[in-house]
């Protein structure tokens, strides 16, 4: 009888199976940038991350809500949340501080703002560029899994309306994470597993 697989393992990561059974590609023009918005925490950020944060606040500062100003200055850009993670600090129990709204209300993120007019050198945290992969980290192996969140069906459909799988439309963070190699065996092994077991 054929062993049943239930997740890849690339490397030192156990990757889910939505990764390559899911289609996704953001469709921010009917979500808006929800995923900036909604939750009942910051974005997780890793200890460098946050000295980052710190760095580039300078420059990011005129990009920022008055009330993200507010926060920041009574209580810096981060905080360890109810689970023990470090995360951007938020506003009004939910927004991220760096979240800035367009004229049409859509969400988007001072940092990769400033970063795509060349203004500063980090794109943004990479928790929020994997989004909606999350990472878990463990003394031996580093968890990735698919965050299921009914704002992001938009994205679904049109994901499989272009037939963009998600590990297809998050190669750019996840070389950021994993690097160019590790990333070539991930593609590998979902066009086997696709071969094996796709729809």
């Amino acid at each position: 009888m054929e062993e049943e697989v239930t997740m890849l393992q690339i490397q030192d990561a156990l990757v889910s199976l939505d990764i390559v059974e899911r289609f996704f590609i953001c469709d921010l023009d009917k979500c808006l940038g929800e995923c900036c918005i909604e939750g009942d925490a910051g974005a997780p950020i890793t200890e460098e991350e946050y000295e980052t944060l710190k760095r580039i606040l300078p420059e990011v500062w005129d990009e920022l809500l008055p009330k993200a100003q507010e926060v920041i200055k009574e209580k810096g850009v981060g905080y360890i949340d109810e689970e023990g993670d470090l995360v951007t600090q938020i506003v009004d129990g939910k927004n991220c501080v760096f979240s800035c709204y367009g004229k049409n209300g859509m969400c988007y993120c001072a940092i990769e703002k400033l970063y795509r007019e060349g203004k500063i050198d980090f794109y943004k945290p990479i928790s929020c560029h994997l989004y909606p992969l999350r990472l878990k980290e463990y003394p031996t192996f580093t968890a990735v899994n698919f965050h299921r969140w009914k704002i992001c069906k938009c994205a679904e459909v049109l994901g499989r309306k272009e037939g963009v799988r998600a590990y297809q439309f998050l190669k750019e963070p996840l070389i950021r994470r994993f690097g160019a190699e590790w990333y070539a065996e991930l593609e590998e092994a979902c066009k086997l597993y696709l071969e094996e077991y796709g729809d």
